[in-house]
């Protein structure tokens, strides 16, 4: 699903930025490693590569406001 701040583009994927892995705080005494891939886009018009805006983030994160929602529900036991 291409990101919606490019809706208005016609996008190819083209795989993916580096792995980045991030080593969160123990969850039931247990490590927690969240390993993050970034995908890249091709504008069909222009063949310009397009990512992500990171702007668009939660603030204090580097995800998605909709991400950050979803870990912090499960997080709710």
């Amino acid at each position: 699903m291409q990101p919606k701040e490019f809706s208005d583009l016609s996008l190819v994927s083209k795989g993916f930025h580096k792995e980045v892995v991030i080593q969160d705080f123990p969850l039931r005494g247990k490590l927690v490693y969240l390993h993050v891939k970034r995908r890249r886009w091709t504008d069909k018009a222009s063949g310009k590569v397009v990512q992500r805006d990171w702007n668009v983030v939660a603030k204090g994160t580097r995800m998605t406001v909709e991400f950050a929602s979803f870990l912090k529900e499960i997080n709710q036991y």
